[in-house]
């Protein structure tokens, strides 16, 4: 068994995997809400970090962007985006709904919130 046989997805990884969520969200937030934009140099950072981070835990560069890169996990974020942002009350038939979520995420100051701002 090879040692990155051994290594679990770095969708099972929390700190990993949130953060990447978060950043996600907060990008189709501002794909979908004129008022809202996202902090595009605060997502580059915590990409950034997200990476220095999986490196350290020993994940090569050439894993880390196959499993960003993967539409299977693309599929899979999706899917988890979609269903937080229906559970939220979110609409893709209406825009206003995403500007309503990213507003009280900033106001709650999350992760995705931390990743947004007014126009």
């Amino acid at each position: 068994m090879t040692t990155a046989a051994a290594k679990p997805s770095l969708r099972d990884i929390p700190e990993i995997e949130d953060p990447l969520f978060a950043v996600a969200l907060a990008k189709e937030v501002a794909d979908h809400c004129d008022s809202l934009g996202a902090r595009l140099f605060r997502g580059i950072g915590e990409l950034r970090r997200l990476r220095s981070h999986a490196n350290s835990l020993g994940y090569a560069d050439s894993e880390i962007r196959a499993y960003i890169e993967s539409d299977v996990e693309k599929a899979r974020m999706r899917a988890k985006g979609e269903q937080l942002l229906n559970a939220s009350g979110v609409s893709y038939d209406d825009p206003e709904t995403f500007c309503a979520f990213g507003r009280a995420e900033i106001q709650k100051n999350s992760a995705i919130g931390a990743l947004l701002r007014a126009k």
